[in-house]
């Protein structure tokens, strides 16, 4: 547990940070209001910090202005409470340099930078785009690594060459690989300005246990006290009632491919009676079956009735 509580020098990144979602209205805009609510929502829950524009967040869909309007809003609202990551992923590196630097104009906390998608850099390229990127802001930047949704890989040893630059705090690992993330950490550990994040939310404890300082978790959006709970009650020497958090979030999770990512998280807020809207086309809503699965998930976690 040493790797959790460690004095860091400057920002830390740790505990339960949801994914958030992008509230949509029925047209497709930006949901100011349901934002603001969602927010609330999750910091009431006992979240440790937002990370807006992200997958969950379907950051591929809105615009650089759509994005400042996420950043803005966010920023207005949680005022301070908790840090706000944001994502600011590119496929090129001028793209992501651009979006880096108008996330810290809007006084953003600290920046998560995806792989480059479609495209299939080498572990030097890799290197030199992350490079470029931190050196192009003063914000913290946590590295993410997503190689189901991007087809790319970040190297244990290219993480461990990057964990050297100063502003470079974290990476986010949902490759869902529990060996990568533990060498993620391995590789890392004697340092105390750089830490490991899990994405993936199934696995939080598992990660917890091996020196993970916490997860970055799509499923906070819906659960955010059963996921903050996982984190909380493991902090406290509480590993059987972390575990057993752990073991109820999990159907949720694994429910994700009832429907197109992200809609079991929308529908499932949703049916909590949180206002989350549709997802962008050509993801459509979920069918009436589908929806059935689902409710029976939220009903056996004690979330629905």
């Amino acid at each position: 547990m040493e790797a959790c509580n460690r004095k860091e020098k400057g920002f830390l990144a740790r505990g339960i940070i949801p994914a958030v979602i992008t509230p949509l209205t029925p047209a497709g805009k930006f949901n100011e209001s349901a934002m603001r609510k969602l927010i609330n929502y999750l910091i009431d829950g006992g979240v440790h910090g937002l990370f807006v524009v992200g997958t969950t967040g379907e950051f591929y869909g809105l615009t650089p202005e759509e994005k400042r309007e996420v950043f803005q809003v966010t920023m207005d609202e949680t005022k301070g409470r908790v840090p706000v990551y944001a994502g600011t992923n590119g496929i090129t590196t001028r793209e992501t340099v651009m979006l880096t630097q108008l996330a810290e104009e809007c006084k953003i906390d600290a920046v998560s930078v995806l792989t480059p998608m479609f495209i299939t850099p080498n572990q030097g390229q890799l290197f030199g785009h992350f490079k470029t990127v931190a050196e192009s802001t003063s914000l913290p930047v946590v590295l993410y690594n997503n190689p189901p949704k991007t087809g790319v890989n970040l190297a244990a040893s290219t993480v461990a060459k990057l964990a050297e630059i100063s502003n470079i705090i974290s990476i986010k690992d949902s490759s869902g690989d529990l060996t990568l993330t533990a060498e993620y950490i391995r590789l890392t550990r004697d340092r105390d300005d750089f830490n490991v994040l899990v994405g993936r939310d199934t696995l939080i404890y598992g990660a917890l246990c091996y020196g993970a300082a916490g997860s970055i978790a799509s499923c906070a959006n819906v659960a955010p006290r059963l996921c903050a709970d996982i984190y909380d009650k493991f902090i406290a020497g509480d590993l059987k009632g972390s575990l057993e958090a752990q073991f109820t979030l999990a159907p949720l999770r694994i429910a994700f491919t009832i429907g197109t990512f992200p809609s079991v998280i929308k529908e499932s807020l949703t049916m909590l009676g949180i206002e989350a809207g549709p997802c962008m086309d050509p993801v459509g809503p979920m069918t009436t079956e589908e929806r059935e699965s689902l409710r029976k998930v939220l009903i056996g976690m004690g979330l629905l009735k």
